[in-house]
Protein backbone atom coordinates (compact mmCIF):
# COMPACT_ATOMS: atom_id res chain seq x y z
CA UNK A 1 0.00 0.00 0.00
CA UNK A 2 1.42 3.35 -0.95
CA UNK A 3 1.21 6.09 1.72
CA UNK A 4 0.14 9.61 0.90
CA UNK A 5 2.94 11.02 3.08
CA UNK A 6 6.67 10.44 3.35
CA UNK A 7 8.31 8.89 6.36
CA UNK A 8 9.52 12.32 7.43
CA UNK A 9 5.94 13.61 7.66
CA UNK A 10 4.77 10.51 9.52
CA UNK A 11 7.61 10.66 12.02
CA UNK A 12 7.02 14.38 12.65
CA UNK A 13 3.32 15.37 12.80
CA UNK A 14 2.26 18.50 11.00
CA UNK A 15 1.81 21.70 12.93
CA UNK A 16 -1.31 23.71 12.31
CA UNK A 17 -2.28 21.34 9.51
CA UNK A 18 0.83 22.13 7.44
CA UNK A 19 3.10 19.47 6.02
CA UNK A 20 6.51 19.75 4.64
CA UNK A 21 7.11 21.89 1.62
CA UNK A 22 7.85 18.86 -0.52
CA UNK A 23 4.48 17.32 0.07
CA UNK A 24 2.37 20.46 0.35
CA UNK A 25 1.76 20.30 -3.37
CA UNK A 26 1.94 16.54 -3.59
CA UNK A 27 -0.07 14.65 -6.13
CA UNK A 28 -1.17 12.26 -3.42
CA UNK A 29 -4.64 12.97 -2.02
CA UNK A 30 -4.71 14.85 1.24
CA UNK A 31 -7.16 14.04 4.06
CA UNK A 32 -8.06 17.71 4.49
CA UNK A 33 -8.89 18.21 0.85
CA UNK A 34 -12.51 17.49 -0.02
CA UNK A 35 -12.71 14.44 -2.19
CA UNK A 36 -14.62 14.87 -5.40
CA UNK A 37 -17.26 12.39 -6.40
CA UNK A 38 -17.31 10.37 -9.53
CA UNK A 39 -18.03 11.98 -12.82
CA UNK A 40 -21.72 12.78 -13.37
CA UNK A 41 -23.72 14.87 -15.86
CA UNK A 42 -26.40 15.90 -13.32
CA UNK A 43 -26.26 19.28 -11.58
CA UNK A 44 -25.06 19.51 -8.02
CA UNK A 45 -28.00 19.42 -5.53
CA UNK A 46 -27.92 21.51 -2.36
CA UNK A 47 -26.93 19.57 0.66
CA UNK A 48 -30.27 19.39 2.43
CA UNK A 49 -30.77 15.67 2.53
CA UNK A 50 -29.10 15.67 5.90
CA UNK A 51 -31.98 17.74 7.33
CA UNK A 52 -35.19 15.84 6.56
CA UNK A 53 -38.48 17.66 7.10
CA UNK A 54 -40.07 17.20 10.45
CA UNK A 55 -43.19 15.10 10.49
CA UNK A 56 -45.12 17.57 12.59
CA UNK A 57 -44.95 20.39 10.02
CA UNK A 58 -47.52 20.74 7.21
CA UNK A 59 -46.52 19.64 3.74
CA UNK A 60 -46.53 23.16 2.38
CA UNK A 61 -43.94 24.16 5.00
CA UNK A 62 -41.55 21.22 4.58
CA UNK A 63 -38.34 21.37 2.63
CA UNK A 64 -38.07 19.51 -0.63
CA UNK A 65 -40.63 18.25 -3.08
CA UNK A 66 -43.77 16.47 -1.92
CA UNK A 67 -44.18 12.77 -2.32
CA UNK A 68 -45.97 11.31 -5.27
CA UNK A 69 -49.69 10.90 -4.63
CA UNK A 70 -49.75 13.32 -1.68
CA UNK A 71 -51.83 16.47 -2.09
CA UNK A 72 -50.09 19.64 -1.08
CA UNK A 73 -52.02 22.73 0.00
CA UNK A 74 -50.35 26.07 -0.53
CA UNK A 75 -51.73 29.20 1.10
CA UNK A 76 -50.85 32.75 0.15
CA UNK A 77 -52.27 34.19 3.40
CA UNK A 78 -49.80 35.51 5.85
CA UNK A 79 -49.84 34.03 9.28
CA UNK A 80 -51.39 36.43 11.78
CA UNK A 81 -49.12 37.53 14.52
CA UNK A 82 -50.47 37.47 18.02
CA UNK A 83 -50.35 41.10 19.02
CA UNK A 84 -50.34 41.32 22.77
CA UNK A 85 -52.15 44.33 24.17
CA UNK A 86 -49.83 46.37 26.32
CA UNK A 87 -52.60 48.59 27.73
CA UNK A 88 -54.86 48.02 30.69
CA UNK A 89 -58.05 46.11 29.82
CA UNK A 90 -61.29 48.03 30.52
CA UNK A 91 -62.79 47.42 33.92
CA UNK A 92 -66.21 45.92 34.42
CA UNK A 93 -68.85 48.39 33.29
CA UNK A 94 -66.33 50.94 32.04
CA UNK A 95 -67.27 50.69 28.37
CA UNK A 96 -70.99 50.86 29.18
CA UNK A 97 -70.42 53.95 31.32
CA UNK A 98 -68.50 55.56 28.47
CA UNK A 99 -71.23 54.68 26.00
CA UNK A 100 -73.98 56.13 28.20
CA UNK A 101 -72.03 59.17 29.38
CA UNK A 102 -74.01 62.39 29.29
CA UNK A 103 -72.09 65.64 28.66
CA UNK A 104 -74.20 68.71 29.40
CA UNK A 105 -71.68 71.51 28.91
CA UNK A 106 -69.22 72.58 26.23
CA UNK A 107 -66.77 75.24 27.32
CA UNK A 108 -65.80 75.91 23.70
CA UNK A 109 -69.33 77.03 22.83
CA UNK A 110 -70.28 80.67 23.10
CA UNK A 111 -72.43 81.74 26.02
CA UNK A 112 -75.81 83.21 25.15
CA UNK A 113 -76.02 86.21 27.45
CA UNK A 114 -79.72 87.00 27.01
CA UNK A 115 -81.02 83.45 27.63
CA UNK A 116 -83.52 83.38 30.49
CA UNK A 117 -83.87 80.65 33.08
CA UNK A 118 -87.04 78.57 33.03
CA UNK A 119 -88.57 79.24 36.44
CA UNK A 120 -91.94 78.30 37.87
CA UNK A 121 -93.47 81.69 37.02
CA UNK A 122 -92.82 81.17 33.29
CA UNK A 123 -94.42 77.75 32.75
CA UNK A 124 -97.64 79.37 31.46
CA UNK A 125 -96.07 82.37 29.71
CA UNK A 126 -97.16 82.31 26.07
CA UNK A 127 -94.68 85.04 25.12
CA UNK A 128 -91.85 82.51 25.52
CA UNK A 129 -93.12 80.38 22.65
CA UNK A 130 -90.41 80.10 20.03
CA UNK A 131 -87.59 80.99 22.43
CA UNK A 132 -84.88 78.85 24.00
CA UNK A 133 -84.69 79.06 27.77
CA UNK A 134 -82.06 77.68 30.11
CA UNK A 135 -82.76 74.89 32.57
CA UNK A 136 -81.85 75.93 36.14
CA UNK A 137 -78.96 74.14 37.80
CA UNK A 138 -80.96 72.29 40.50
CA UNK A 139 -83.43 71.06 37.88
CA UNK A 140 -80.52 69.88 35.71
CA UNK A 141 -79.25 67.77 38.59
CA UNK A 142 -82.71 66.30 39.13
CA UNK A 143 -83.14 65.51 35.43
CA UNK A 144 -79.73 63.86 35.37
CA UNK A 145 -80.67 61.77 38.40
CA UNK A 146 -83.79 60.38 36.71
CA UNK A 147 -81.81 59.84 33.47
CA UNK A 148 -84.03 62.15 31.43
CA UNK A 149 -81.17 63.22 29.14
CA UNK A 150 -80.41 61.01 26.12
CA UNK A 151 -77.04 60.34 24.53
CA UNK A 152 -78.42 61.01 21.05
CA UNK A 153 -79.50 64.54 21.99
CA UNK A 154 -77.06 67.36 21.31
CA UNK A 155 -76.49 68.58 24.85
CA UNK A 156 -72.71 68.49 24.48
CA UNK A 157 -72.75 71.10 21.70
CA UNK A 158 -73.77 74.07 23.81
CA UNK A 159 -72.60 76.00 26.82
CA UNK A 160 -75.45 74.96 29.12
CA UNK A 161 -78.62 72.89 28.78
CA UNK A 162 -81.54 74.70 27.23
CA UNK A 163 -84.88 73.79 25.72
CA UNK A 164 -87.18 75.28 23.12
CA UNK A 165 -90.58 76.44 24.34
CA UNK A 166 -92.98 75.16 21.73
CA UNK A 167 -96.76 75.26 21.62
CA UNK A 168 -97.09 71.85 23.30
CA UNK A 169 -94.83 72.98 26.15
CA UNK A 170 -97.03 75.97 26.97
CA UNK A 171 -100.15 73.81 26.78
CA UNK A 172 -98.63 71.26 29.15
CA UNK A 173 -97.57 73.99 31.57
CA UNK A 174 -101.11 75.36 31.70
CA UNK A 175 -102.46 71.87 32.34
CA UNK A 176 -100.05 71.32 35.23
CA UNK A 177 -100.87 74.74 36.66
CA UNK A 178 -104.58 73.91 36.64
CA UNK A 179 -103.94 70.64 38.47
CA UNK A 180 -101.93 72.21 41.28
CA UNK A 181 -105.03 73.05 43.23
CA UNK A 182 -105.42 70.82 46.27
CA UNK A 183 -108.96 69.77 45.43
CA UNK A 184 -107.99 68.65 41.91
CA UNK A 185 -107.18 64.96 42.20
CA UNK A 186 -107.40 63.98 38.54
CA UNK A 187 -105.07 61.41 37.01
CA UNK A 188 -104.32 62.46 33.45
CA UNK A 189 -102.90 59.92 31.03
CA UNK A 190 -101.10 60.92 27.86
CA UNK A 191 -99.01 59.23 25.17
CA UNK A 192 -96.75 61.22 22.85
CA UNK A 193 -96.45 59.91 19.31
CA UNK A 194 -94.82 61.26 16.18
CA UNK A 195 -92.25 60.56 13.53
CA UNK A 196 -88.59 60.07 14.23
CA UNK A 197 -86.87 63.20 15.49
CA UNK A 198 -90.09 65.06 16.30
CA UNK A 199 -89.06 65.63 19.94
CA UNK A 200 -91.02 63.01 21.92
CA UNK A 201 -88.22 62.28 24.41
CA UNK A 202 -87.53 66.00 24.76
CA UNK A 203 -91.22 66.57 25.48
CA UNK A 204 -90.98 64.02 28.28
CA UNK A 205 -87.97 65.90 29.62
CA UNK A 206 -89.90 69.17 29.56
CA UNK A 207 -92.82 67.54 31.37
CA UNK A 208 -90.45 66.31 34.09
CA UNK A 209 -88.78 69.73 34.33
CA UNK A 210 -92.16 71.39 34.89
CA UNK A 211 -93.06 68.77 37.50
CA UNK A 212 -89.80 69.39 39.37
CA UNK A 213 -90.47 73.13 39.34
CA UNK A 214 -93.90 72.50 40.88
CA UNK A 215 -92.42 70.18 43.57
CA UNK A 216 -94.02 67.04 42.23
CA UNK A 217 -92.55 63.60 42.82
CA UNK A 218 -91.21 62.24 39.53
CA UNK A 219 -90.75 58.52 38.88
CA UNK A 220 -89.19 57.89 35.49
CA UNK A 221 -88.44 54.71 33.55
CA UNK A 222 -85.76 55.98 31.12
CA UNK A 223 -86.00 53.14 28.62
CA UNK A 224 -88.72 50.54 28.37
CA UNK A 225 -86.31 48.10 26.78
CA UNK A 226 -84.16 48.01 29.91
CA UNK A 227 -87.01 46.14 31.60
CA UNK A 228 -87.63 43.58 28.86
CA UNK A 229 -84.43 42.67 26.96
CA UNK A 230 -83.15 40.30 29.63
CA UNK A 231 -80.24 42.36 30.95
CA UNK A 232 -81.35 42.37 34.59
CA UNK A 233 -81.87 39.48 36.96
CA UNK A 234 -85.41 38.40 37.67
CA UNK A 235 -87.29 35.94 39.80
CA UNK A 236 -90.85 34.94 40.79
CA UNK A 237 -92.55 37.27 43.24
CA UNK A 238 -93.77 35.32 46.26
CA UNK A 239 -97.46 35.64 47.04
CA UNK A 240 -98.43 37.28 43.75
CA UNK A 241 -101.63 36.26 42.02
CA UNK A 242 -101.51 36.07 39.03
CA UNK A 243 -97.81 35.15 39.12
CA UNK A 244 -95.50 38.11 38.67
CA UNK A 245 -91.72 38.45 38.36
CA UNK A 246 -89.70 41.09 40.14
CA UNK A 247 -86.34 42.55 39.16
CA UNK A 248 -84.41 43.25 42.34
CA UNK A 249 -81.38 45.05 40.95
CA UNK A 250 -83.42 47.33 38.71
CA UNK A 251 -85.81 48.12 41.56
CA UNK A 252 -82.88 49.06 43.81
CA UNK A 253 -81.46 51.42 41.18
CA UNK A 254 -84.95 52.88 40.64
CA UNK A 255 -85.21 53.65 44.37
CA UNK A 256 -81.78 55.26 44.30
CA UNK A 257 -82.75 57.55 41.41
CA UNK A 258 -86.05 58.36 43.10
CA UNK A 259 -84.32 59.45 46.32
CA UNK A 260 -81.64 61.52 44.57
CA UNK A 261 -84.01 63.27 42.16
CA UNK A 262 -86.73 64.22 44.63
CA UNK A 263 -85.36 66.22 47.59
CA UNK A 264 -88.95 66.81 48.70
CA UNK A 265 -88.99 63.24 50.03
CA UNK A 266 -86.64 64.26 52.82
CA UNK A 267 -89.34 66.58 54.17
CA UNK A 268 -91.99 63.83 54.26
CA UNK A 269 -92.22 61.08 56.86
CA UNK A 270 -94.03 57.78 57.08
CA UNK A 271 -97.63 57.97 58.24
CA UNK A 272 -98.35 54.34 59.05
CA UNK A 273 -96.59 51.20 60.19
CA UNK A 274 -95.60 48.55 57.69
CA UNK A 275 -95.52 45.18 59.48
CA UNK A 276 -95.00 43.32 56.22
CA UNK A 277 -91.54 44.81 55.71
CA UNK A 278 -88.64 42.41 56.29
CA UNK A 279 -86.86 45.03 58.45
CA UNK A 280 -88.22 47.28 61.21
CA UNK A 281 -88.42 51.02 60.47
CA UNK A 282 -88.76 54.03 62.71
CA UNK A 283 -92.09 55.76 63.11
CA UNK A 284 -90.68 59.14 62.04
CA UNK A 285 -88.50 57.85 59.21
CA UNK A 286 -88.34 60.14 56.17
CA UNK A 287 -89.42 58.81 52.81
CA UNK A 288 -86.01 59.63 51.36
CA UNK A 289 -84.31 57.47 53.98
CA UNK A 290 -86.85 54.71 53.34
CA UNK A 291 -85.99 54.73 49.62
CA UNK A 292 -82.26 54.58 50.37
CA UNK A 293 -82.80 51.51 52.58
CA UNK A 294 -84.25 49.68 49.59
CA UNK A 295 -81.54 50.97 47.26
CA UNK A 296 -78.83 49.58 49.55
CA UNK A 297 -80.23 46.03 49.64
CA UNK A 298 -81.73 44.56 46.44
CA UNK A 299 -83.17 41.63 48.43
CA UNK A 300 -85.72 43.93 50.08
CA UNK A 301 -85.94 46.51 47.29
CA UNK A 302 -89.37 45.42 46.03
CA UNK A 303 -90.93 45.41 49.51
CA UNK A 304 -89.49 48.85 50.24
CA UNK A 305 -90.71 50.17 46.89
CA UNK A 306 -94.27 49.04 47.54
CA UNK A 307 -94.20 50.52 51.06
CA UNK A 308 -92.84 53.82 49.71
CA UNK A 309 -95.48 53.94 47.01
CA UNK A 310 -98.18 53.23 49.58
CA UNK A 311 -96.96 56.24 51.55
CA UNK A 312 -96.89 58.51 48.47
CA UNK A 313 -100.41 57.54 47.40
CA UNK A 314 -101.95 57.79 50.87
CA UNK A 315 -104.49 60.63 51.28
CA UNK A 316 -102.84 63.95 51.96
CA UNK A 317 -103.47 65.47 55.39
CA UNK A 318 -102.24 68.53 57.24
CA UNK A 319 -99.97 66.38 59.38
CA UNK A 320 -98.69 64.24 56.52
CA UNK A 321 -99.00 66.18 53.25
CA UNK A 322 -98.45 64.29 50.03
CA UNK A 323 -97.42 65.86 46.69
CA UNK A 324 -98.71 65.07 43.25
CA UNK A 325 -96.90 62.47 41.19
CA UNK A 326 -95.64 62.23 37.62
CA UNK A 327 -95.04 58.77 36.14
CA UNK A 328 -93.05 58.71 32.89
CA UNK A 329 -91.81 55.99 30.54
CA UNK A 330 -89.98 56.21 27.22
CA UNK A 331 -90.15 53.43 24.63
CA UNK A 332 -93.71 52.26 25.24
CA UNK A 333 -93.71 49.51 22.59
CA UNK A 334 -91.08 47.50 24.49
CA UNK A 335 -93.45 46.92 27.42
CA UNK A 336 -96.34 45.81 25.20
CA UNK A 337 -94.95 42.48 23.99
CA UNK A 338 -93.18 39.32 25.10
CA UNK A 339 -89.86 39.83 26.84
CA UNK A 340 -86.55 38.02 26.57
CA UNK A 341 -87.15 36.35 29.94
CA UNK A 342 -88.16 32.70 30.15
CA UNK A 343 -90.52 31.13 32.68
CA UNK A 344 -90.02 27.83 34.47
CA UNK A 345 -91.98 26.10 31.69
CA UNK A 346 -89.60 27.54 29.06
CA UNK A 347 -92.19 29.97 27.74
CA UNK A 348 -91.50 33.67 27.07
CA UNK A 349 -92.72 35.95 29.83
CA UNK A 350 -95.06 38.72 28.75
CA UNK A 351 -94.00 42.22 29.74
CA UNK A 352 -97.19 42.68 31.77
CA UNK A 353 -96.09 39.80 34.00
CA UNK A 354 -93.14 41.84 35.26
CA UNK A 355 -93.98 43.59 38.51
CA UNK A 356 -92.60 47.01 37.53
CA UNK A 357 -94.23 46.95 34.10
CA UNK A 358 -97.52 45.85 35.62
CA UNK A 359 -97.20 48.70 38.11
CA UNK A 360 -96.88 51.30 35.34
CA UNK A 361 -99.47 49.72 33.04
CA UNK A 362 -102.12 49.71 35.76
CA UNK A 363 -101.86 53.48 36.08
CA UNK A 364 -101.64 54.00 32.33
CA UNK A 365 -104.76 51.94 31.67
CA UNK A 366 -106.76 53.56 34.47
CA UNK A 367 -107.04 50.39 36.56
CA UNK A 368 -105.52 52.42 39.40
CA UNK A 369 -105.57 56.15 40.02
CA UNK A 370 -103.19 58.48 41.80
CA UNK A 371 -104.91 59.33 45.06
CA UNK A 372 -103.67 62.91 45.27
CA UNK A 373 -103.67 63.54 41.54
CA UNK A 374 -100.96 63.61 38.93
CA UNK A 375 -100.07 62.56 35.42
CA UNK A 376 -98.98 59.38 33.65
CA UNK A 377 -97.08 60.14 30.45
CA UNK A 378 -95.38 57.83 27.98
CA UNK A 379 -93.73 58.18 24.59
CA UNK A 380 -93.17 55.91 21.66
CA UNK A 381 -89.89 55.66 19.79
CA UNK A 382 -89.50 55.43 16.04
CA UNK A 383 -85.73 54.95 16.10
CA UNK A 384 -85.95 51.90 18.39
CA UNK A 385 -89.44 50.58 17.80
CA UNK A 386 -90.28 46.86 17.90
CA UNK A 387 -93.19 45.66 15.80
CA UNK A 388 -96.33 45.63 17.97
CA UNK A 389 -99.40 45.69 15.68
CA UNK A 390 -101.81 45.85 18.62
CA UNK A 391 -100.29 49.02 20.04
CA UNK A 392 -100.10 50.64 16.62
CA UNK A 393 -103.77 49.91 15.97
CA UNK A 394 -104.94 51.19 19.36
CA UNK A 395 -102.91 54.39 19.09
CA UNK A 396 -104.40 55.14 15.67
CA UNK A 397 -107.88 54.32 16.97
CA UNK A 398 -107.53 56.62 19.96
CA UNK A 399 -106.04 59.41 17.86
CA UNK A 400 -108.82 59.30 15.27
CA UNK A 401 -111.51 59.15 17.98
CA UNK A 402 -110.11 62.23 19.74
CA UNK A 403 -109.47 64.18 16.52
CA UNK A 404 -112.22 63.49 13.95
CA UNK A 405 -110.42 65.66 11.43
CA UNK A 406 -107.63 63.09 11.18
CA UNK A 407 -108.16 60.59 8.38
CA UNK A 408 -108.22 57.01 9.57
CA UNK A 409 -105.81 54.56 7.90
CA UNK A 410 -107.37 52.42 5.21
CA UNK A 411 -108.79 49.18 6.57
CA UNK A 412 -107.76 45.81 5.08
CA UNK A 413 -111.51 45.20 4.65
CA UNK A 414 -111.90 48.21 2.37
CA UNK A 415 -112.11 46.13 -0.88
CA UNK A 416 -114.91 44.04 0.67
CA UNK A 417 -116.72 47.13 1.93
CA UNK A 418 -116.47 48.77 -1.49
CA UNK A 419 -117.74 45.65 -3.28
CA UNK A 420 -120.75 45.36 -0.98
CA UNK A 421 -121.60 49.06 -1.13
CA UNK A 422 -120.56 49.80 2.44
CA UNK A 423 -118.44 52.68 3.67
CA UNK A 424 -115.47 52.57 5.98
CA UNK A 425 -116.23 53.82 9.47
CA UNK A 426 -114.28 56.89 10.60
CA UNK A 427 -112.74 54.99 13.51
CA UNK A 428 -110.51 52.07 12.45
CA UNK A 429 -111.47 48.56 13.50
CA UNK A 430 -109.12 45.63 14.13
CA UNK A 431 -107.98 43.73 11.08
CA UNK A 432 -109.15 40.09 10.86
CA UNK A 433 -105.79 39.14 9.36
CA UNK A 434 -103.67 40.18 12.37
CA UNK A 435 -103.44 38.40 15.71
CA UNK A 436 -103.88 41.00 18.41
CA UNK A 437 -102.66 40.86 21.98
CA UNK A 438 -105.71 40.97 24.24
CA UNK A 439 -103.67 42.21 27.18
CA UNK A 440 -102.50 45.24 25.22
CA UNK A 441 -106.05 45.79 23.94
CA UNK A 442 -107.34 45.84 27.53
CA UNK A 443 -104.59 48.22 28.62
CA UNK A 444 -105.35 50.69 25.85
CA UNK A 445 -109.13 50.80 26.43
CA UNK A 446 -110.62 47.74 24.73
CA UNK A 447 -111.56 47.01 21.14
CA UNK A 448 -114.27 49.65 20.88
CA UNK A 449 -113.73 53.28 20.00
CA UNK A 450 -112.25 55.53 22.62
CA UNK A 451 -114.59 57.38 24.95
CA UNK A 452 -114.13 60.55 26.96
CA UNK A 453 -111.62 60.15 29.75
CA UNK A 454 -109.52 57.52 28.01
CA UNK A 455 -105.84 57.81 27.22
CA UNK A 456 -105.01 60.98 25.34
CA UNK A 457 -102.77 60.57 22.30
CA UNK A 458 -100.88 63.71 21.35
CA UNK A 459 -99.02 63.73 18.05
CA UNK A 460 -95.94 65.94 17.90
CA UNK A 461 -95.52 67.50 14.49
CA UNK A 462 -92.84 69.75 13.10
CA UNK A 463 -92.07 73.21 14.40
CA UNK A 464 -93.71 76.23 12.84
CA UNK A 465 -91.52 78.84 11.18
CA UNK A 466 -91.38 81.11 14.24
CA UNK A 467 -90.20 78.28 16.49
CA UNK A 468 -87.68 77.15 13.87
CA UNK A 469 -86.32 80.69 13.58
CA UNK A 470 -85.94 81.02 17.36
CA UNK A 471 -84.08 77.72 17.52
CA UNK A 472 -81.76 78.66 14.65
CA UNK A 473 -81.00 82.04 16.23
CA UNK A 474 -80.00 80.26 19.42
CA UNK A 475 -77.68 77.99 17.44
CA UNK A 476 -76.13 81.02 15.75
CA UNK A 477 -75.57 82.82 19.06
CA UNK A 478 -73.92 79.66 20.46
CA UNK A 479 -71.47 79.61 17.55
CA UNK A 480 -72.86 76.43 15.97
CA UNK A 481 -74.21 78.24 12.88
CA UNK A 482 -71.81 80.67 11.26
CA UNK A 483 -74.30 82.24 8.91
CA UNK A 484 -76.81 85.05 9.19
CA UNK A 485 -80.27 83.76 10.08
CA UNK A 486 -82.54 85.29 7.46
CA UNK A 487 -86.06 84.55 6.31
CA UNK A 488 -84.73 82.81 3.21
CA UNK A 489 -82.45 80.55 5.28
CA UNK A 490 -85.23 79.71 7.74
CA UNK A 491 -87.59 78.86 4.90
CA UNK A 492 -84.96 76.69 3.21
CA UNK A 493 -84.01 74.74 6.32
CA UNK A 494 -87.63 74.39 7.43
CA UNK A 495 -88.59 72.90 4.09
CA UNK A 496 -85.60 70.56 3.86
CA UNK A 497 -86.26 69.26 7.40
CA UNK A 498 -89.68 67.93 6.42
CA UNK A 499 -91.74 70.80 7.75
CA UNK A 500 -89.73 71.64 10.85
CA UNK A 501 -88.91 68.20 12.26
CA UNK A 502 -86.54 69.06 15.10
CA UNK A 503 -84.13 66.18 14.59
CA UNK A 504 -83.78 66.83 10.87
CA UNK A 505 -83.46 70.57 11.45
CA UNK A 506 -80.61 70.03 13.90
CA UNK A 507 -78.92 67.58 11.56
CA UNK A 508 -79.05 70.02 8.67
CA UNK A 509 -77.99 73.13 10.60
CA UNK A 510 -75.69 72.01 13.41
CA UNK A 511 -74.27 68.57 12.80
CA UNK A 512 -73.60 68.65 9.06
CA UNK A 513 -70.36 70.21 7.85
CA UNK A 514 -69.54 71.04 4.22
Amino acid sequence: MTLGRCWSCVARPAQNGKYCLAHRYSVFPSPIVQRLGTFSTSANQPARAANPPSKGRPLNQRDGPSKRGVKTTFSTKKKKRNLESKGRPPATGERKALRKRIVLSNTNALEVSDMRDYVVELITDESLQGQVVGIPGPVVDQLRAVEAFKVSQGWSLFRRPGMLIRNETVEHGKLVQSMCRTEDKRTLRRIYVGERGSGKSTMLLQAMAIAFLKDWVVLNFPEGQDLTIGHTEYGPLAGSSPPLYHQRTYTASLLSRLARANPILSTLSVSSSHPSLPIPIQSNLSLSRLALLGAADPEIAHSIFMALWKELTSPSTSEHPRPKILLALDGLAHVMKDTAYISASFQPIHAHDLALVRFFVDYLSGAQALTNGGMVVAATSNSNDPTVPTLKFKLSQLEVAQNPSIRAPESPMQPFLTATGQQQTPVPHPSPFVRFDERVIATMGGREAAQAGDIEVQRLKGLNREEARGLMEYWAQSGMMRVTVSEELVSEKWTISGGGVVGELERGCVRIRV
